[in-house]
């Protein structure tokens, strides 16, 4: 049994806006949050899989998707 209370963790904060939030990176996350950030219609609210489903209709390449992976692993280790 682990000994900790989930009523002291704070809400995390929406994928879409997390990856809205990275900048000067250096990594492919840069190059999917700075096209987010043009994107009026992107899920700011979505998680992982709005975000996706966003792409999709986008018709994004597959390096978009990868970096979606990277990000949705930092993203879930906050």
């Amino acid at each position: 049994m682990t000994d900790h209370n989930d009523d002291d963790q704070e809400p995390r904060m929406a994928f879409g806006k997390w990856m809205l939030m990275q900048r000067d990176r250096g990594d492919w996350i840069d190059g999917i949050a700075d096209a987010a950030r043009a994107d009026r219609t992107f899920p700011k609210n979505g998680d992982p899989e709005a975000v996706r489903k966003h792409l999709r209709s986008q018709q994004a390449d597959g390096d978009a998707f990868a970096a979606i992976d990277d990000a949705e692993s930092e993203w879930m280790s906050l």
